[in-house]
């Protein structure tokens, strides 16, 4: 019997990355997700994807701390062999993170260096670390954010690390072509999650204003994104590879 194709997706514990695990799940994907602290949230997460007829587990991660990625490394090899039968894994979708709002000149070291670490040093060093596992032909996909094309206040080191994951995902594509491995990123534009503080989400005037400069009328949803990430990782986008897609429902066009 052939062994069915297996996603990992960072921060899957909630918010888009339960809604693109799911989706995953959606289209006979197996899939492991990491959780940093809602162990609980991420259980319930596996059970809803066991739920629907698929194979899943959750794993602990810190995404900031790279020297965690050997272990980490590790325990994902003995999951996929123990849960999953498997040797490898096919996709990647590097989606953990978080957001810090703040001024340019307010903006600290400290500040910086939590969103480097997370953002951007985290997915340089994870995928690196579980390519040997990564299937050929598999993809990847990372997660950048409509302010890297746009700007608002208040976002300089934020959107600046996804400037960086967007170079990266190219650069991704050219060195692991050989693999015929895809790398893609996806730029979603306000959603309505915890994210930020669940500014968006909670904040009527906010919400307002951003549905008022949005093509389609309204702020995101999670299962606006989840889908297309699965779309990504499908052999729909078998030719497509590295490429921004945004999905923000035209926002600030």
């Amino acid at each position: 019997m052939a062994v069915n194709k297996i996603a990992l997706v960072t921060g899957g514990s909630r918010g888009l990355g339960k809604e693109m695990a799911l989706s995953l799940a959606a289209t006979g994907v197996d899939v492991v997700i990491t959780y940093n602290s809602k162990k609980e949230e991420a259980e319930a997460v596996v059970a809803d994807i066991r739920s629907r007829g698929r194979k899943a587990a959750a794993l602990q991660l810190n995404v900031a701390e790279v020297k965690s990625f050997d272990a980490f490394a590790a325990s994902f090899k003995a999951t996929l062999n123990d849960t999953f039968g498997s040797a490898n894994f096919q996709y990647l979708v590097n989606n953990a993170g978080i957001g810090i709002h703040a001024s340019f000149m307010e903006t600290t070291e400290e500040m910086f260096d939590t969103l480097v670490n997370i953002q951007f040093k985290g997915v340089f060093f994870l995928t690196q670390k579980l390519l040997p596992v990564m299937e050929d032909g598999g993809a990847i996909v990372n997660v950048s954010t409509g302010l890297a094309r746009f700007s608002l206040p208040g976002y300089a080191a934020y959107a600046s690390m996804k400037g960086a994951i967007e170079t990266l995902t190219r650069y991704l594509a050219k060195e692991l072509g050989d693999r015929k491995i895809r790398a893609n990123v996806i730029a979603p534009g306000a959603i309505e999650t915890d994210f930020g503080g669940g500014v968006v989400r909670d904040n009527q005037q906010v919400n307002a204003h951003i549905a008022s400069q949005t093509a389609l009328g309204r702020v995101g949803l999670p299962d606006d994104i989840g889908n297309v990430v699965a779309f990504l990782c499908s052999d729909d986008a078998k030719w497509v590879t590295a490429q921004r897609l945004e999905a923000s429902g035209g926002m600030f066009l």
